[in-house]
């Protein structure tokens, strides 16, 4: 975006996105120009609010399940809740992601990756979401430097597949994602084989209730915490963060 075009705030609107009767409310927090939270949405005639207000969650839950990158002196630490299938979440890592780095790198921030899977009958695969956080997750058991979970993340959504499309990516292709963010040749058999696919459907549960807790029963992606509380993505989110 030019710095001499004026922002606009989009107007809000409801989600498109109906959770099946088993799952908890879903909705989509919107990027455009700038970052807005959907006020609410009415599914089976209840309305549900970013007012509906959350607990603080304990450090020691959010430690659980997440991959984590950054310093663990970094000033600020973050955690990040996103599904890799989440439309949004891809507005949000190619308005936010350069950001959220650039600050990581700079040992400003650390930053703790929860990854969801609400959106798997969503996929042509019927579990894609599944199946690219588990990807993730061996990227972060191999070993490998920071920047190889970095690249992988951005390769994701860079090139994440269209929501009720038909196709997604299958693990061969996962793999080569992990190939080309510099992964070792034992991490890419690890993505191609689907050998955190359980792993990955415990934490993404575990990730769902962690959320549920904060937001009052509301999980929304992409969403952020800082010390345990729901953080509003504003413009300025960040910035006032790292102050």
């Amino acid at each position: 975006m030019s710095k001499d075009r004026k922002q606009q705030v989009p107007k809000v609107g409801k989600s498109g996105y109906k959770p099946q009767s088993n799952s908890s409310t879903m909705t989509y927090i919107l990027f455009g120009v700038a970052i807005v939270v959907i006020a609410a949405v009415v599914i089976g005639g209840i309305v549900w609010s970013k007012d509906d207000g959350g607990e603080k969650v304990d450090e020691s839950q959010l430690k659980t399940t997440a991959l984590v990158i950054g310093d663990e002196k970094a000033p600020v630490t973050i955690d990040l809740f996103e599904d890799f299938l989440c439309p949004a979440c891809g507005q949000f890592e190619a308005t936010q992601g350069k950001q959220i780095l650039d600050a990581v790198n700079a040992k400003k921030l650390r930053v703790r990756y929860h990854m969801l899977n609400f959106l798997n009958k969503s996929s042509a695969s019927g579990d894609y979401s599944t199946r690219a956080a588990a990807g993730f997750q061996c990227i972060a058991d191999g070993g490998e430097k920071q920047d190889v979970l970095e690249k992988f993340h951005t390769l994701l959504f860079s090139n994440q597949p269209q929501e009720m499309g038909s196709s997604d990516h299958d693990n061969k292709a996962l793999a080569k994602f992990a190939a080309d963010a510099g992964a070792s040749s034992n991490t890419q058999a690890c993505v191609s084989s689907g050998a955190r696919v359980k792993q990955a459907e415990a934490n993404a549960k575990d990730a769902q209730n962690t959320l549920a807790k904060a937001s009052g029963g509301q999980v929304s992606t992409p969403s952020v915490l800082h010390d345990g509380k729901l953080v509003t993505l504003n413009e300025t989110w960040l910035t006032d963060l790292l102050k």
